[in-house]
């Protein structure tokens, strides 16, 4: 049996202004920084979303108010 990998959640630093909304729909992927802005728990530029928070990384991508957000496969 093959197990889905889960996509990756990249953020673009460029449109990002910290927010937060990113952090409060996905808590479990993204803590904030000093000045608000998203700070993946693992600590890597690209945060792999779990195949169970798939849904909830595209609500974050579709509210995301800069569209700092995108799931790459």
């Amino acid at each position: 049996m093959s197990r889905r990998v889960g996509k990756v959640l990249h953020i673009d630093w460029t449109a990002c202004d910290g927010r937060g909304l990113c952090t409060e729909l996905l808590p479990t992927l993204f803590g904030r920084d000093e000045w608000g802005y998203p700070l993946a728990h693992d600590r890597q530029r690209e945060s792999h979303v779990p195949t169970e928070l798939e849904s909830d990384a595209e609500r974050a991508v579709k509210l995301c108010p800069t569209a700092a957000l995108r799931l790459l496969p």
